[in-house]
């Protein structure tokens, strides 16, 4: 027979493990500007964090008509994937561009090609869509259309510019 502390210890994992669609739902967005496109503006929902994931971070993520979903990049050790819940877009991998739509997956593994999506203005919904990806303690995200590469070690984020990298 469970004790006590057992049943609490037991809903206690539930609650920490166990998101409902009811209670994701009254999470509340954050919008995140991406920090080299102002037009790339999420509203985010991090359910990694609130379960604890460390190793990968999982977003649900609203992008509304207009905008960006992030500055087109491609990661050297993330890797990442989208699929797609609500609404369409258009996602550019390399140079070519396509529609996507509800039930269309996304994976991009390290050294992918340069990827970003865009939410036409006149799209009359929000894109929606599971974000997943791994979180390396070392990461380097190239930015090709911006000419930048950003260097992630530990958290800690820095960016130079193309065309001032010099081969040794």
């Amino acid at each position: 027979m469970a004790s006590r502390e057992d049943e609490k210890g037991s809903k206690e994992a539930l609650e920490a493990c166990f998101w409902s669609a009811e209670r994701i739902a009254g999470l509340q967005e954050r919008p995140h500007v991406h920090q080299f496109n102002a037009n790339a503006v999420r509203h985010t929902r991090s359910l990694g964090d609130l379960a604890g994931l460390s190793d990968m971070g999982l977003h649900l993520v609203r992008v509304e008509p207009g905008r960006d979903t992030t500055e087109h990049h491609f990661h050297g050790q993330d890797e990442e994937f989208l699929f797609v819940l609500s609404g369409g877009g258009e996602v550019t991998i390399g140079e070519d561009t396509v529609p996507v739509g509800p039930g269309d997956f996304l994976g991009f593994p390290k050294g992918s090609p340069a990827h970003s999506m865009h939410v036409p203005a006149d799209a009359g919904e929000d894109l929606v869509y599971l974000m997943g990806g791994t979180r390396s303690p070392i990461d380097v995200c190239t930015y090709p259309r911006a000419g930048l590469r950003m260097y992630r070690i530990n958290g800690e984020k820095e960016y130079v510019s193309l065309s001032d990298l010099k081969k040794v």
